[in-house]
């Protein structure tokens, strides 16, 4: 297979109705490591949204329970790409989310807002630091799956095009992007699980290195210094460098799919989906802001 091959058949595929084989093929032979990265951004850039940063530091899953939380999300989210909606495994997956949402006070701004981000931050990584940009068919075919996705999980009044979807987010990260002290508590916890995947003396540096690839409103909304203009250039064009060096290597032939991300470090011996994410139970205090339900 020649490098461009895989697009040209993307490329023959409806974007629409073939929408979600075609985001499996950009997400798990195109761009794995473009989309996990890309992904795990997205998830972090919410936390700056006040509503959502103070639920997860008050449920302290992404404080006390970062690297499962992690995993958790990872492995459901990529269950629905790696089998599909209707498949078992993809069915369990959505249920399992749905149900965990329907535990917690979560707006319905707040949960279109966070698929926004699923949609639009993958094609902003990967048009600056991938091998390629993100085709139109591309584009289009991620805006249907998430969707698809959001439909199921019955969230309303959400975007029909990518362009909506990037308005959407644009909007509602101007409007309510802001400071709020356990929201930060748990930016600061989750930029330590992704320090801590690598040795002890490069920790700082990654830190350094993570911080200069977010844009301005992000670290005003967390109080963050900002690296320097030099710091932000070199790491910038050290990630695009990497983008060249993998367009002059040969395409995937594999799937890469989340659970074989070596950053999912939880489930050493396996995992079952239907056991996966948040369960409060009834009858014992729970933060402020949820609200147990059956399952």
């Amino acid at each position: 297979m020649k490098r461009f091959e895989r697009l040209e058949q993307i490329r023959g595929m409806d974007p629409c109705k073939d929408a979600s084989e075609i985001y499996r093929l950009a997400s798990a032979y195109e761009f794995p490591w473009d989309f996990a990265r890309s992904l795990e951004l997205a998830l972090y850039r919410t936390y700056a949204v006040p509503s959502i940063g103070r639920l997860l530091a008050q449920t302290a899953e992404f404080t006390d329970r970062t690297q499962k939380r992690y995993d958790d999300t990872a492995l459901l989210l990529d269950a629905v790409v790696e089998h599909g909606f209707d498949s078992e495994q993809g069915r369990t997956a959505i249920r399992r989310i749905n149900q965990m949402h329907r535990s917690y006070d979560i707006s319905n701004d707040d949960m279109r807002y966070v698929l926004c981000t699923f949609v639009v931050m993958p094609k902003r990584w990967i048009d600056a630091y991938g091998w390629r940009r993100l085709s139109r068919h591309e584009t289009v075919a991620g805006a249907v799956h998430y969707r698809t996705l959001g439909l199921r999980m019955g969230i309303k009044d959400i975007p029909g095009t990518y362009e909506e979807f990037e308005h959407c987010l644009d909007t509602y990260e101007a409007a309510h992007f802001a400071w709020d002290e356990d929201a930060r508590r748990v930016s600061d916890a989750t930029l330590a699980l992704m320090a801590s995947w690598y040795p002890r003396p490069l920790r700082p540096l990654l830190r350094t290195a993570t911080l200069a690839l977010l844009d301005e409103p992000l670290l005003r909304a967390f109080r963050y210094t900002p690296p320097s203009a030099a710091t932000r250039a070199f790491v910038r064009r050290a990630a695009r460098l990497r983008g060249r060096a993998v367009r002059l290597m040969p395409p995937r032939r594999a799937p890469h799919h989340a659970r074989q991300n070596w950053e999912i470090k939880g489930y050493p011996n396996g995992y079952r989906l239907d056991e996966l994410g948040t369960r409060p139970v009834r009858g014992c205090p729970v933060p402020p802001g949820e609200r147990p339900v059956a399952d």
